[in-house]
């Protein structure tokens, strides 16, 4: 099944790529490889912002996890000139939670992203993965990942 639809099925459309929010590039493309750089946690209503441990539960965490997932694939279509297809497999994450200094629970907040990716690319979504804590994160978003793709 294509991607295309595995998505459509999960009811997800990738919105445009985000933009760049500094001096950086969104993704660099070297062979087959393509490196997103971390994409913040954003939904529909804006930046999803909060402190796991404090201000948000591993559930909220999760959920804005998988906003990030989103947007990562929505940077590999855009490396992929519009074709989501060409999309081989996620390789890395690399996950980082705004959280308190006591909160273990990181690699259930970054399951949020992993579990979508295998739901939305079967085989092809399971990827090598580091979930850490940060002390802050960039607009006091909730979670940033950053992710290694091969494409086609």
């Amino acid at each position: 099944m294509s991607i295309t639809k595995r998505l459509s099925d999960l009811g997800v459309t990738l919105p445009d790529a985000p933009a760049p929010a500094a001096n950086y590039v969104p993704f660099v493309k070297t062979g087959n490889i393509v490196y997103i750089s971390g994409q913040i946690s954003n939904g529909p209503d804006g930046l999803i912002l909060g402190k796991l441990g404090d201000t948000m539960d591993v559930d909220a965490g999760a959920a804005a996890a998988k906003t990030c997932a989103i947007s990562l694939l929505a940077q590999v279509k855009a490396a992929c000139d519009g074709d989501i297809e060409r999309l081989v497999r996620v390789v890395k994450l690399t996950g980082f939670v705004n959280s308190t200094a006591d909160f273990t629970d990181q690699p259930k907040v970054i399951n949020g992203a992993s579990d979508f990716l295998v739901e939305a690319l079967g085989d092809a979504g399971r990827h090598a993965r580091s979930a850490v804590s940060a002390a802050s994160l960039p607009l006091g978003v909730a979670v940033e990942i950053e992710g290694i793709f091969e494409i086609a």
